[in-house]
């Protein structure tokens, strides 16, 4: 056999070799999961969680640059949260004043939001950030006198499940870290970087971190949809100078658990289950394109993978161990699976081409030793099983229509994931040959759109009677005596049980749309020449403000998406609506628009 040839023979056993291993490993875990880790005798019902008393929550959401989402965030998850005893703080800079404005307008509409600025320009990390938020709750506990039971971290494109703190205060009476599930947003299929989070979020919270919490490891944080309570965190202030995350680890949330675990402080990982179809987790999009989504996953390898190793090297149990192996293994795995891509690829194409009547010999082909071909073939149905398994996973959380796209995002997804390992390993290489330290790398947030957010809509009698507009017996009245045909809103404002601004204010936190103050923000009369005025008249709206090429519309109804497609067909600014009052509206009608009829 010539030299180059008995080379690339080699590397290819190696590869084989590799990927057997992988392919074993991952298969151990799926029996792992299948025996002890598929199902969980302690997750109680619903009714069950509701029926645990309410502990006093703080929500921590450290924001840089985040004014253009945090609002709806606030509005959104507000009106969408059924537990009741929670307040949330929201952490600033004070180089940015545009986000700190926007918390200061949400705090002022509601009375449980909280700002905290940090007292150094911004960005520092995410852990530094979250410290002095924890500080800021510190603060509020001396003003009102009342004590935290525990505090549960997000991000600003959180969309918060109803019921997730529900889970979060139930399992915090045995467990003092608790982790819901995270998972992407679905896309179109042909999103095909979103789609790799999609698939990867739902193999490893379906299999991976249920074997990893049968094994009796460290349970890492996604980040978001985190509990902690009260006492772990006190002492993790106690054991690192009132450090409570890390401020120097680019991945504090990782870093955080394992010190929880080494202290121990149990740790729990709710499995994925469903309620009125959708999963309960946290749902947010992710990076949609390559470059933001390398930037994430190159801060991700380098806090867990070569970060955590600096810092916590190989010490701990023999589980701990052997986790520590499975984040730190795409050092190498994530680059070899690439080649072991390019490489199958080469070797299947060389043997179709072997294979037509009349072919030369192929190129690409190898003379391999034959001990190797059941290597390959052992190797070739584990890779099966296990996109088996991810197909399945997906399906399950996503559908299958979504799921058949696996194999294609798969060899993107290990492109990426190569590709970030590498930029992590030289942004490494040259902190520490320079003496550098690493520096935060932030992941830009996009809030889903309104029929995103639909999901976790709560119904309009849930958010009066949750919000203290009504009493419970109040409403069972109503909707006793509610007349065919007749919106509960309208009935219960004819009833004299509620008020017209009351019934707009809680619209709003169920629509996730604004009300618009006449009084803060009076309308600009020379918006309203921006539409026709057949085209207000018919959809009820009136143009209120134009600013920073925004179209701000004010209407008694909520609009549709036929109302929107219509209007931005008269103007290319971008088109904000917002909610008055019907007798506002008819007062405004009444000012504003004769002008415009006189046309």
């Amino acid at each position: 056999m010539p030299v180059p040839a008995l080379s690339a023979a080699v590397a290819f056993s190696l590869l084989a070799l590799f990927t057997l291993i992988g392919g074993l490993e991952d298969l151990v875990l799926l029996f792992v999961w299948l025996a002890r880790g598929r199902s969980s005798p302690e997750e109680p019902d619903e009714n069950a969680i509701r029926a645990i008393p309410e502990k006093r929550i703080a929500l921590f959401i450290p924001l840089w640059h985040e004014h253009q989402v945090i609002e709806r965030m606030l509005e959104h998850n507000l009106a969408a949260i059924r537990y009741r005893n929670f307040e949330i703080f929201v952490g600033t800079y004070p180089n940015d004043p545009a986000t700190q404005e926007a918390v200061r307008v949400a705090a002022r509409r509601f009375g449980n939001v909280h700002l905290a600025v940090c007292p150094s320009d911004g960005p520092t990390s995410k852990g530094d950030c979250l410290n002095w938020v924890y500080q800021q709750m510190l603060i509020a506990e001396e003003e009102c006198g009342s004590r935290f039971d525990a505090v549960v971290t997000h991000d600003a494109e959180d969309l918060v499940h109803p019921d997730a703190l529900h889970w979060i205060n139930y399992h915090l009476d045995r467990v003092d870290m608790v982790q819901i599930p995270v998972l992407p947003l679905p896309t179109p299929p042909w999103r095909l970087t979103h789609g790799v989070y999609c698939d990867e979020f739902a193999e490893f919270q379906t299999k991976d971190i249920l074997a990893r919490q049968a094994l009796g490891s460290f349970i890492p944080s996604n980040g978001v949809g985190t509990g902690y309570s009260r006492r772990s965190l006190q002492r993790l202030a106690e054991t690192a100078s009132n450090r409570v995350f890390e401020p120097g680890c680019l991945t504090e949330d990782y870093e955080n658990d394992l010190r929880l675990h080494r202290i121990g402080f149990r740790q729990y990982f709710v499995p994925v289950r469903f309620a009125a179809g959708q999963p309960v987790a946290t749902r947010e999009y992710f990076p949609q394109n390559f470059r933001h989504a390398i930037r994430q996953r190159t801060r991700w390898i380098l806090g867990i993978a070569l970060q955590s190793w600096e810092r916590n090297g190989w010490r701990g149990s023999p589980a701990v161990l052997y986790w520590f192996w499975r984040d730190r293994k795409g050092l190498v795995g994530n680059p070899v699976s690439v080649a072991a891509n390019a490489a199958f690829v080469c070797g299947a194409a060389a043997w179709i081409w072997n294979g037509l009547p009349g072919a030369g010999p192929a190129a690409a082909s190898l003379d391999l030793p034959p001990r190797l071909m059941p290597v390959l073939y052992v190797t070739l149905a584990l890779q099966f099983c296990q996109m088996l398994f991810r197909l399945f996973a997906v399906a399950r959380i996503y559908g299958w229509s979504f799921a058949a796209a696996v194999p294609i995002r798969a060899l993107w997804g290990n492109l990426l994931n190569a590709v970030a390992t590498c930029m992590a390993v030289w942004r490494y290489g040259r902190a520490r040959w320079h003496g550098l330290p690493l520096g935060w790398s932030k992941t830009e947030h996009n809030y889903p759109s309104r029929e995103a957010l639909s999901v976790h809509k709560r119904r309009l009698g849930e958010i009066l009677t949750g919000s203290g507009y009504l009493v419970p017996a109040d409403l069972e009245s109503a909707l006793a005596s509610q007349p065919a045909g007749v919106r509960l809103g309208e009935h219960l404002v004819e009833a004299g049980l509620l008020s017209p601004s009351e019934l707009y204010e809680a619209l709003s936190l169920q629509q996730n749309l604004p009300v618009h103050d006449l009084v803060l923000r009076p309308p600009d009369r020379r918006a309203v020449r921006s539409l026709p005025a057949r085209l207000m008249a018919r959809w009820r709206c009136i143009p209120v403000e134009i600013s920073d090429g925004r179209l701000v519309l004010a209407g008694p109804e909520l609009p549709t998406e036929e109302v929107e497609h219509s209007i931005r067909r008269h103007t290319n600014l971008e088109v904000h609506c917002r909610l008055i009052t019907p007798d506002d509206y008819e007062r405004l009608r009444g000012e504003l628009v004769r002008d415009v009829d006189r046309r």
